[in-house]
């Protein structure tokens, strides 16, 4: 076996899809099944089933799964740690932070920096999203966390990585399904909103969405961190915002009510001004990113 079947395995098993594990490995959907097929047939064992839904992953499939993204990650210290020995990262990196760290991985790329850079130290900076964009752009911060990608606006342009894609879902309080269930936009506007400050990127695309629409939400409290958000709706407030897997999350725990017909989607990105891209720093930031989230 080599890597570039353990990375089909695991590609594969994420997606439980064939093209959508080609996708992502960015190579053709036969290049995916031959290597399926060749690790399959050296270690003599069947690691898929075939299913309507696609890929499924077999028992023996599911027990190799850990150690085979140990190897992968394993491999990617390796190189990292040999790059390390020839270079000499050092100084401060002071990092715009968003959200919760474990959604962000944030404790992952701090260690990840500690270790193969020990002379580099670093200063956090916790935040909502566009005031990160805005102290990438005035230089206060070197690098940051961001929802969905830096406006083109004439401002200080920014080099941008795509970390990944994920789901805002509306929730509303405990026994408002007849409210909400099966409502647009436009009628979900006409509800109790809670609603952020203008760097917060909940404003940023329930402001574009309404204004799509030609409706103006009926904003009821103005808050600026999701927990308290979440705590609100709890309370019978008003609708927001949530991420996929908290709004899941609550409606089975709490009873909140996910509108059904509506969803936004937007990425984690991770930025610094354009101009920085390769300082020294900030392009160990974003090769140890582009790993951790590989």
């Amino acid at each position: 076996m080599d890597l570039t079947q353990l990375r089909a395995f695991v590609a594969v098993a994420r997606e439980a899809n064939l093209t959508r594990a080609a996708e992502r490995l960015h190579v053709t959907q036969p290049a995916v099944s031959l290597q399926i097929k060749s690790l399959q047939e050296s270690l003599q064992l069947t690691l898929f089933t075939r299913s309507a839904s696609g890929m499924r992953l077999s028992n023996d499939g599911a027990r190799l799964l850990p150690l085979a993204e140990k190897v992968i990650a394993s491999m990617g210290e390796f190189r990292q740690t040999a790059q390390a020995l020839h270079s000499t990262v050092s100084g401060e990196l002071a990092i715009g932070t968003i959200l919760d760290p474990e959604f962000t991985r944030l404790g992952v790329l701090l260690k990840r920096l500690v270790e193969t850079y020990p002379q580099l130290s670093t200063k956090l900076q916790q935040g909502m999203s566009g005031s990160v964009l805005q102290q990438v752009r005035a230089g206060s911060l070197d690098v940051g966390f961001y929802l969905g990608q830096p406006p083109d606006d004439g401002k200080t342009p920014c080099h941008s990585l795509v970390l990944t894609a994920f789901t805002y879902r509306v929730v509303a309080p405990n026994g408002w399904k007849n409210r909400v269930a099966g409502q647009g936009w436009a009628s979900l506007a006409k509800l109790p909103w809670l609603w952020t400050p203008a760097e917060s990127a909940h404003h940023r695309l329930l402001s574009k969405i309404f204004a799509e629409h030609g409706v103006i939400p009926n904003k009821v409290a103005l808050v600026d961190q999701e927990p308290s958000m979440l705590d609100l709706v709890k309370s019978g407030v008003g609708l927001s915002l949530i991420r996929d897997s908290i709004a899941i999350r609550e409606a089975h725990a709490h009873g909140l009510v996910i509108a059904d017909a509506v969803s936004v989607t937007t990425e984690l990105s991770f930025i610094c001004q354009e101009k920085r891209q390769n300082e020294a720093m900030i392009a160990a930031s974003f090769a140890l990113l582009k790993t951790i989230w590989a």
